[in-house]
């Protein structure tokens, strides 16, 4: 008889509310009961689980709390039984209903949930999808319907597309609040994956030792703000670490190594700036040693072109999506971001740059308006996808007008929200490119001592500072601020590790 209640209530919703023009919601009880019994018999079967099956997706309340308990007592490593769920019972109401804890004993009756224990699962998840899908679907209609308040399509349509995205990824509770026993144990496979990697990574790899022994790699959820004055290099730096990512995921992943619990991620890059094929040329000029200028005007030798071919063969398969579409709005760009996402299963966003974004129309009257909107976006689409984004930035002019060029986060253009929604900023500054702009004249025999003095003072600092870099951290809120020194070299647009004598004698000479 409990069963068959069970059923009468699928019928009309889990509040038992009937409504004889209105169809029952995609629900199977039976399967529930039947999956609750395998795992009451066998505990091992959540363990073989393919599906990520969460109380949430359970249609019968009472099936929900009771797969709930299992879970809270299997992660105590308990033995579950339903003499030991039965303390945990007695007192449930709805339970009562059913018959009381005597229902939790013919839950194991039979054990049919035995013969197919992951198909059962797999029903119940889908089941719980489409349940999760029609609710979509009426807020869409409903709120499509109502035009009681200001009508805004496209912000409709962003609204759908996210609740969508949520459904497909399976993360249909992804507002429910949270135990902190799940916060603890996320971050402890973090702290994890940290210990496992020597101790210095624990996010995604920059493939730059220095920066990541600096801020512990890329973490997910973060927006990182990368700015520069032009020339500084910051386009160069975000594409080395796009590929440093993706060519580690792909290395890892011909070792055997599973997605999970690899430092390298597949990449979106969302190229406003630069054409999909100007970066393909800069990613090709740093891996074959070529000069980008080389490579554009086709002044290389055969064995560069051989070369050259074999570096694109071992890229062909990179995990690096490259969206290089003008003009996109904030809204467009999360949107293109959730679908990477749900085919690709990006793991990091770049964003080149924040200031060529589109805001929603409604503040694009006031630019400062537009770019708290573009950022706090770009915040909320790190969250939402859990996967870190770096956005570049350009700065004011203002360091232009200072001695010491190097950037500070009042530099920052347009928006102190850029500031204030980043979790990570960082400026690119190279002193060789300032100091070439004050090359003296070069001296002739007929000029003074101190002529000749001034030039030869040049040389030396240029010698002592061409192809050093600074990437300076002004803001990190998982550690300490401070400066990486890197190695530019400008010919190939790559950023690399200094040898440990160059950084000996990059940090004496300050």
């Amino acid at each position: 008889m409990a069963q068959e209640d069970l059923l009468i209530r699928a019928a009309s919703g889990p509040a038992g509310n009937a409504d004889s023009g209105a169809r029952a919601l995609p629900a199977n009880v039976e399967a529930e009961a039947a999956f609750l019994g395998a795992v009451l018999i066998d505990n091992r079967v959540i363990e073989e689980l393919q599906t990520q099956l969460g109380p949430l997706h359970f249609f019968e309340p009472v099936h929900a709390r009771i797969y709930e308990r299992i879970l809270q007592l299997l992660d105590r490593k308990a033995v579950v039984t339903p003499v030991t769920l039965r303390p945990y019972f007695e007192a449930d109401e709805a339970l009562k209903a059913l018959g009381g804890v005597a229902y939790l004993a013919r839950l194991t009756a039979d054990g049919q949930g035995l013969l197919a224990p992951r198909e059962l699962a797999e029903q119940i998840y889908d089941l719980a999808l489409l349940r999760e899908l029609i609710s979509v679907g009426r807020a869409l209609v409903e709120s499509a319907m109502d035009t009681s308040e200001s009508v805004e399509p496209m912000q409709q349509v962003e609204r759908a597309e996210a609740a969508l995205y949520k459904v497909a990824e399976g993360a249909a509770a992804a507002n429910e609040a949270q135990s902190f026993g799940t916060a603890t144990r996320t971050a402890i496979q973090a702290i994890e994956k940290a210990f496992n990697s020597g101790g210095h990574i624990s996010g995604k790899t920059t493939g730059l030792t220095s920066i990541n022994e600096k801020i512990g790699g890329l973490h997910d959820s973060d927006l990182i703000i990368l700015a520069g004055r032009p020339g500084m290099g910051k386009t160069s730096l975000v594409t080395n670490i796009a590929f440093n990512a993706a060519d580690r995921l792909q290395r890892d992943l011909a070792d055997g190594i599973a997605p999970e619990k690899s430092v390298g991620a597949a990449t979106a890059f969302f190229s406003l700036e630069m054409s999909a094929d100007q970066l393909a040329t800069r990613i090709l000029a740093e891996q074959s040693g070529i000069s980008s200028e080389a490579l554009r005007m086709g002044k290389i030798s055969r064995e560069d072109f051989q070369q050259l071919s074999f570096a694109s063969q071992r890229l062909a398969e990179l995990p690096l999506y490259i969206d290089d579409t003008p003009g996109l709005s904030i809204a467009a760009l999360r949107t293109r971001a959730r679908r990477l996402k749900r085919r690709h299963d990006i793991g990091l966003v770049v964003i080149d740059y924040l200031q060529l974004l589109q805001g929603s129309g409604r503040a694009q009257d006031n630019r400062v308006n537009e770019i708290s909107e573009i950022s706090r976006g770009l915040k909320t689409l790190a969250k939402e996808l859990s996967v870190p984004v770096i956005a570049l930035s350009q700065l004011s002019r203002a360091v232009e007008q200072r001695e010491d060029k190097r950037p500070m986060l009042s530099d920052l253009r347009e928006s102190g929200s850029i500031e204030q929604d980043a979790d990570m900023v960082w400026f690119v500054y190279r002193e060789d490119y300032y100091a070439m702009a004050t090359e003296p004249k070069a001296p002739t025999e007929s000029d003074p001592p101190d002529v000749h003095a001034k030039w030869q003072d040049w040389r030396e600092k240029m010698e002592r500072i061409t192809g050093l870099s600074e990437l300076i951290i002004a803001k990190q809120r998982h550690g300490a601020t401070g400066k990486v020194r890197l190695r530019f070299e400008a010919r190939i647009t790559k950023f690399s590790d200094l040898a440990p004598d160059d950084l000996r004698a990059a940090y004496e000479s300050d």
